[in-house]
């Protein structure tokens, strides 16, 4: 909302010493967000005055027209002499009044004016357009003023050059600001000053003399109000004041009939609708619209409509969108710009409609035909249906001062506004909420500013204004009593949280799991936890995967991903997609994040009253319905993942790297994995790694190295590698915090060891069997070489493991580590079926 300063200024009766800039001060600690203060004509300097053109020489020795004027400017230039001006426009006559801007000027944009000498000719000034005025893109032609302005007048005041403009982002639920009468009456409280209200009108009672109105749905329109307004000029313009007006409030002035409604829908927050009388048929009907209807709307556009749109019509049908937009068959006549001298044709009966529709209403219809106008951004955040019939009398009293019409004695008034809500708030409520002691007087006082009607003592009875629908609630009214009061007098206190609380185990095992992750070099990001089912056919999921039973959305944000993510894998690998696409070769992400597995064995969902806090048994029934959400942690990689340098070459990123990525967050949790074979999408069939539990054989997640076809399909990296895991599982298996290790203080004592084994024997095995047999003076195993060969014979590797030995209380002897090492090669044997390479 745009607010001219010298508007406001209309309504309150601000000092002359403020400036925009302090009224925008005490909008905001009210509570309102006014985003910039605009000064118009700050670099504007005089003198600018009304001219009267009193003979044109056209000069036609140019090849473009040009004109030598004399111009009446009066006293203005100190002489009382015609000045001599060159103009290029041929939009105006002799005796047309014009705007001059003399030497010594200073137009906007810093253009001074000075005498010169230019087409032969000295030229005194400048007779301006709208665009050198700045109040308009106008740069075709010279501004022409009507005729009734004396010559010599001060053009700056005429034309309201110099001002600020308040542009405030007005909120939902502030609907009210939409209007100069609600902005003034919030600027009147800051400021402690009288409201002159705009809508204290006096407006003749209903009768039944009207233009016939009917409502069919009270619903959805609680009040219709009608006045017809006869022998209207239909020549008759728009006077400057108007225009200039609707111009600061980023309004374009059209027409007289549509800048009057438009006009008062800013003076007043009513939004007006002017039919020509003479293109109505009979009653105007209030009703939903009926299966196959069409309507052309005033933008040109035929709109197809849909049976829950609400429309006006008449018997002719669909006239308008009800609070959105009229149709074009009604529409105020075009007057031509040449009236002829017997009879100027044109609308003469002007019938307003200035009603109340129901906001939701409203607001569907809107956003159905993605038609958003003025009047239905402020249906949808409500308009007081109080003041339908003072707007209705103010468009009328604008056509009769301005196009020298007729008020019809005929009223209509229809229908029955909803009244304004009741709300009972104990005094000391707004105390309790904000932590200050205001006292009953205070919550009262700035109650009753705010427009409520306040009965009682301890327990005040309070029934909110007709243009505040959004004052419902306790804390609705508690929230004005400290926006009035100014929440920078709120004192900043700590909440003191209670003994014995702070992170769980899951969080701070999360934060582990992203500090270990991080510290090997991948960098976490956050997706949104949308898919579709686009995503998961690129994976190559089955069609019977688990993973494609997901939770659809009531109201997605895009219809190509309607469903709540099954795995994380979609998110990371575009985000992988879109970094290598913009230049980012090496790449290594990761997110935690929580994905939703449904089972089809949730309940019904329930809705609990707001009215009080759900009970136990219903707060079950909610997370009953809820599907299960469990929380994983997945990673993607691509590119190097040692880079090269002067140090030597570097190394591409590769399925192992996934594994180890795994091996680290299980390491987090303290808990170990098995490794084993397997195939799975979106996963390469031979690069693919079941990740499981030692010990229970859990199955907690995938790696390894995508499958081309995924990697096509998503537009990847070659080669690209991810990994995905169960953080939950780990958590519960891990079993709370993770003991350091113990540290010796002796030296250790390291023997290798090679097996040779059947292809089909899994590393995890033999290193379960090395660790059984070597017992409590091993402190670790670590496989360093995998071995194929023909001296090994078809079908058997050969896996070489570094046993270190170490006591806690001593220092080994070489006896005791080999007698270590042969059991545990022993324990191997007879487990795996292994030999000892070289024996």
């Amino acid at each position: 909302m745009r607010v001219p300063l010298s508007w406001l200024r209309e309504y309150v009766d601000l000092p002359v010493e403020v400036t925009g800039r302090e009224v925008a001060t005490r909008l905001i600690s009210a509570g309102l967000e006014v985003e910039l203060v605009e000064r118009l004509g700050a670099d504007l300097t005089g003198p600018l005055v009304v001219g009267q053109v009193l003979a044109i020489e056209e000069l036609t020795e140019f090849k473009k027209p040009i004109r030598y004027c004399q111009v009446d400017v009066g006293e203005a230039n100190g002489t009382g002499q015609p000045q001599n001006i060159i103009c290029g426009a041929s939009n105006f006559a002799v005796g047309d009044k014009v705007v001059v801007v003399l030497p010594g000027a200073v137009l906007p944009g810093g253009f001074k004016i000075s005498a010169r000498k230019t087409y032969g000719h000295v030229s005194e000034g400048m007779i301006c357009s709208v665009r050198e005025l700045g109040i308009g893109d106008d740069h075709d032609g010279i501004l022409v003023l009507s005729p009734e302005h004396e010559v010599g007048t001060d053009a700056i005041a005429l034309l309201q050059l110099v001002d600020e403009v308040l542009d405030i982002a007005v909120t939902t639920d502030r609907g009210y600001c939409l209007s100069m009468r609600g902005v003034a009456r919030e600027t009147a409280t800051a400021f402690g000053l009288p409201l002159l209200d705009p809508a204290l009108l006096d407006v003749p009672e209903a009768n039944g003399d009207g233009h016939p109105v009917r409502i069919e749905d009270a619903a959805a329109c609680d009040r219709f109000v009608a006045r017809t307004v006869t022998g209207v000029r239909p020549e008759a313009r728009s006077p400057i004041w108007m225009r200039r007006r609707l111009q600061k409030a980023g309004v374009r002035p059209i027409s007289l009939a549509v800048d009057i409604t438009n006009y008062v829908m800013l003076e007043i927050g009513q939004p007006l609708h002017a039919y020509d009388h003479s293109r109505l048929d009979g009653t105007i009907v209030v009703r939903r619209a009926e299966a196959g209807e069409k309507l052309t709307t005033l933008d040109g556009a035929e709109r197809k409509l849909d049976p829950e749109d609400l429309v006006i019509a008449d018997g002719s049908g669909p006239i308008g969108l009800a609070g959105v937009m009229g149709g074009a068959h009604t529409e105020i006549a075009d007057t031509p710009a040449d009236p002829s001298p017997l009879g100027a044709s044109g609308t003469t009966e002007i019938v307003i409609e200035s009603a109340h529709f129901d906001a939701v209403t409203i607001a569907r219809t809107a956003r159905r035909h993605r038609l958003s106008s003025e009047a239905s951004r402020r249906f949808e955040r409500g308009v007081d249906p109080g003041a339908a019939d003072a707007a209705a009398q103010r468009a009328v009293d604008l056509l009769v001062l301005l196009a020298g019409g007729t008020a019809g004695a005929g009223v209509t008034d229809q229908g029955t506004p909803v009244p304004p809500a009741t709300v009972e708030i104990p005094a000391d409520h707004p105390d309790r909420v904000a932590g200050v002691a205001y006292g009953r007087e205070v919550v009262v006082r700035r109650l009753q500013e705010v427009g409520c009607s306040v009965t009682g003592s301890d327990t005040l009875t309070v029934t909110a204004p007709s243009w505040r629908p959004d004052l419902t609630d306790p804390n609705d009214l508690a929230e004005e009593v400290l926006r009035l009061e100014g929440y920078e007098s709120l004192p900043a206190t700590l909440p003191r949280p209670p003994a014995g609380r702070g992170l769980t185990e899951g969080q701070r095992l999360r934060r582990r799991v992203g500090r270990a992750l991080a510290g090997q070099g991948y960098v976490e990001t956050l997706n949104y936890p949308f898919v579709g089912a686009a995503a998961l056919d690129a994976l190559g999921l089955p069609g019977d995967d688990p993973r494609r039973r997901a939770v659809r959305l009531a109201n997605p944000l895009s219809d190509e991903e309607p469903w709540l993510r099954t795995t994380l894998l979609p998110g990371l690998l575009e985000t992988l997609r879109r970094n290598h696409g913009r230049g980012s070769q090496d790449l290594a992400l990761f997110e935690t994040g929580l994905v939703f597995r449904p089972t089809g064995r949730e309940t019904a969902q329930i809705r609990p009253p707001v009215t009080r806090r759900p009970t136990d048994e219903e707060v079950a029934a909610l997370n009953a319905a809820l599907p299960p959400q469990p929380r994983r942690v997945a990673v993607v990689l691509a590119g190097a993942r040692e880079p090269a340098g002067w140090w030597g070459g570097g190394r591409p990123a590769e399925w192992a790297d996934a594994i180890e990525a795994a091996r680290t967050v299980a390491g987090e949790a303290g808990v170990e994995l098995i490794v084993e074979r397997d195939q799975h999408a979106p996963w390469h069939p031979g690069r693919c790694a079941a990740l499981r539990l030692a010990g229970e054989r859990t199955l907690v997640g995938h790696a390894g190295e995508l499958h081309p076809r995924v990697v096509k399909a998503l537009g990847l990296p070659e080669r690209s590698c991810a990994m995905e895991l169960d953080l939950d599982l780990l958590h519960r298996a891990g079993g709370g915090t993770v003991n350091g290790p113990t540290i010796s203080s002796f030296p250790v004592a390291t023997q290798d060891v090679a097996l040779v084994v059947d292809n089909a024997v899994p590393a995890y095995e033999v290193e379960a069997a090395l660790r059984a047999g070597a017992g409590e003076l091993l402190e670790s195993v670590r496989l360093f070489d995998v071995f194929t060969g023909e001296q090994l014979g078809a079908g058997r590797k050969s896996l070489a493991y570094a046993l270190r030995f170490r006591a806690q209380d001593r220092t080994l002897t070489a006896e005791e580590a080999t007698a270590a090492r042969e059991a545990a090669v022993a324990t191997a044997i007879s487990r795996t079926g292994a030999s000892l390479r070289g024996a």
